[in-house]
């Protein structure tokens, strides 16, 4: 933070926050901070995880379905009736859609096995034994080949000069994306895929999942192929390097892909009170055995959330929540698509909904010591300012500071830090539908390959993720207007703090341009200093969604009125320096785009849209250096459509909240997304 900005934060919120920088007071108060701390078990929630990996849990597939029934039928046993705990199923067949989501196809295979016949004879992998080693999505079939190296196999230029029809590939691209190119554009019969990157040369016998993720046009046309080691694959390569000729067998059994369907197993827990509003937790259920951390971990934390709750309700140990807990494991993205399209309901206040929060648990039980990860939870992105955000830190806080032990589990401290938002699971789809989504997550080297195992998972860190997502939803479940009027002044605080910092980052963009590009840089100042005031006030107001009573309104205005305050001084800061340093405020590099975008689906885009609809001239462009959109920005990009901002307006949010981004690069996406026929223009 600045100086200037750490003294209106001192001065303009001293009522608010009369605390020293080592003071700390949770939110929670000690009785039912206790009561989770008691009940809650990450011991119980590790044997879940077991359970859990012994399945191969692919999204549309048979081992996916028992899966569901395993947790379904522990919510049962839990006490949970018929309907309060169900499963709700969804046709994929890889041609059915949710909104802009393909389903998956169903997927069944039996065994499989990858052989090297000459020049010496040796099995190399089989299925089911090591489930990643056979591609997803793979179909039945028999091919004996030679093997062709083709590196990467992921461009065209990768295959120029090689002949591969009827043969095997060798390759260190993603399987699908090698057996797209390999074998549906150049004639090969089979792919074999192996991890080539840091990971892999310090863990040599670690494989990767990868998938096949066939497109509608592409079911019929479908192959195979394993995903080897990097010890296997260097051998492989090398014997073709040295002029070897090497001939591969492969079979696969079973019925490989079905129509089926997407299981969504869902509980819920009535609240007392307000019954119709409801806090949402989420897991998702799918991918390859093991896959312990991801995300058997978070499945397995949401059902000892469940079990916790559901007794120590029914036992009276705790009082009912006033509002309605749902509990969600999914399919991921696939699955929480198709629920919320059979769903409109689900949506967050701003869009006249009543769903108030998620607590999205996607790999929650790192073994700190073995993995040397940290617990990351990512804050809600700007588009959607939240007082949840600052719940959840403040729940993580009151964590650090427990003594999280078990009979089982690690001595490690806990290590976790709260960041900006990022993607990459089902947060995202209640963000979309602007439900503050907060995703709880670790990373490690073992995601998404063979070494995620059941023995890297941390009774403790289970422990520590149930404690602090369970201690956020009842206390905002249940918020009264006094502990309201607390959380009012704790947003108010940690946002003049985080106004603070936007306004430091904006006086950089400033000072460090030179030349003509200063008076820029100072209209980009103001931009994102006016953007961060307003998102933090937002922020303060979000409060009223869990109890709008007088004192909370009151509180909220007045704490409104301190950081409008805070920005005012910020914005004359800057304008001084400016002057100061003889810099004159340009305007915009191209005229104001007026036009407003009107969204025509639900849920986030497709990830490969637009370009996957587009002609490959159009589509060329995201694969250029003019496109600077990042994931998370595309994201934000599509959540400021809201009917009402322009053009300008969208890139004006999207330049506050990540970096100045030209307004010719936004007006070209949302042209293209009308193209596609997502997007209209008002």
């Amino acid at each position: 933070m600045t100086r200037l900005g750490a003294l209106i934060v001192l001065g303009t919120l001293a009522a608010t926050s009369p605390l020293t920088a080592q003071d700390f007071i949770p939110l929670l108060d000690a009785q039912r901070r206790d009561l989770l701390h008691e009940a809650l078990s990450g011991e119980i929630a590790k044997d879940h995880v077991i359970q859990i990996t012994r399945h191969h849990r692919i999204q549309g597939s048979r081992g996916y379905r028992h899966a569901a029934q395993y947790v379904r039928d522990q919510l049962r046993a839990y006490g949970f009736s018929q309907g309060e705990a169900y499963i709700e199923s969804f046709p994929s067949d890889g041609k059915v859609s949710y909104q802009t989501w393909q389903s998956p196809s169903g997927w069944d295979v039996e065994s499989a096995e990858l052989r090297v016949i000459e020049p010496f004879d040796q099995r190399i992998v089989g299925y089911p034994e090591i489930a990643m080693s056979l591609i997803t999505y793979s179909n039945p079939g028999e091919v004996t080949g030679e093997l062709v190296w083709v590196g990467a196999g992921t461009r065209d230029a990768d295959y120029v000069g090689k002949d591969v029809a009827g043969k095997f590939v060798l390759a260190t691209g993603y399987g699908g994306s090698v057996h797209r190119l390999a074998v549906l554009k150049y004639g090969a019969a089979a792919v074999v895929a192996f991890l080539d990157d840091n990971r892999a040369r310090e863990h040599p016998d670690m494989l990767q999942y990868t998938g096949m993720w066939p497109r509608t046009e592409e079911l019929d046309r479908v192959t195979f192929g394993f995903n080897i080691t990097n010890r296997q694959g260097e051998r492989l390569r090398d014997l073709l390097l040295a002029g070897r000729r090497v001939v591969l067998e492969g079979r696969v059994s079973g019925v490989g892909l079905e129509p089926y369907f997407m299981d969504v197993v869902v509980a819920r827990i009535p609240g007392s009170d307000s019954p119709e509003e409801e806090l949402v937790f989420s897991a998702h259920l799918d991918h390859p055995k093991e896959s312990a951390n991801d995300n058997a971990s978070g499945s397995a934390a949401l059902l000892d959330i469940a079990r916790t709750l559901k007794t120590l309700i029914d036992e009276g140990r705790l009082p009912r929540p006033k509002r309605s807990l749902r509990f969600l494991w999914v399919p991921e993205w696939y699955g929480t698509m198709a629920y919320i399209d059979e769903h409109p309901e689900m949506q967050g206040p701003a869009l006249g909904g009543t769903y108030l929060a998620n607590m999205n648990m996607d790999m929650v039980g790192e073994h700190l010591e073995l993995l040397h990860s940290r617990m990351i939870m990512t804050r809600t992105p700007a588009s959607l300012p939240s007082a949840v955000n600052d719940v959840v830190e403040n729940m993580a806080q009151m964590v650090d500071r427990l003594n999280v032990r078990t009979p089982r589990g690690s001595l490690s401290s806990f290590n976790y830090r709260v960041t900006p938002y990022s993607g990459g699971s089902d947060h995202m789809m209640f963000i979309d539908r602007k439900i503050p989504g907060i995703m709880f997550s670790h990373s490690d080297y073992t995601h998404h390959t063979s070494e995620d195992t059941p023995d890297k998972v941390d009774p403790v860190e289970l422990e520590r993720s149930e404690i602090i997502a369970t201690a956020a939803v009842l206390y905002l479940s249940d918020l009264g207007e006094d502990e309201a009027v607390d959380l009012v002044h704790l947003v108010g605080a940690n946002g003049a703090e985080r106004l603070g910092a936007a306004a430091r980052r904006g006086r950089r963009l400033m000072t460090a341009a030179s030349g003509a590009a200063r008076g820029r840089g100072w209209t980009e100042a103001q931009n994102v200093i006016a953007h961060a005031a307003r998102w933090e006030r937002e922020a303060v107001a979000s409060v009223l969604h869990f109890n709008d009573g007088r004192q909370v309104a009151a509180a909220v205005e007045a704490v409104q009125g301190q950081l409008r305050r805070q920005e005012e001084s910020l914005t004359e800061s800057v304008q001084r320096e400016a002057r100061s340093l003889g810099i004159a405020r340009r305007g915009r590099e191209a005229l104001a785009d007026e036009r407003v975008p009107v969204r025509l689906t639900r849920g986030p885009l497709d990830f490969g849209l637009p370009a996957s609809r587009l002609p490959a001239a159009g589509a060329a462009w995201y694969s250029s250096p003019e496109f600077t959109l990042g994931g998370a920005a595309r994201f934000e990009l599509v959540n400021f459509i809201d009917g009402q901002r322009t053009v300008t307006q969208i890139r004006d949010a999207l330049s506050a909240e990540f970096r100045p981004v030209a307004q010719s690069v936004v007006a070209r996406y949302l042209d293209d997304l009308v193209r596609v026929g997502v997007v209209r223009w008002k």
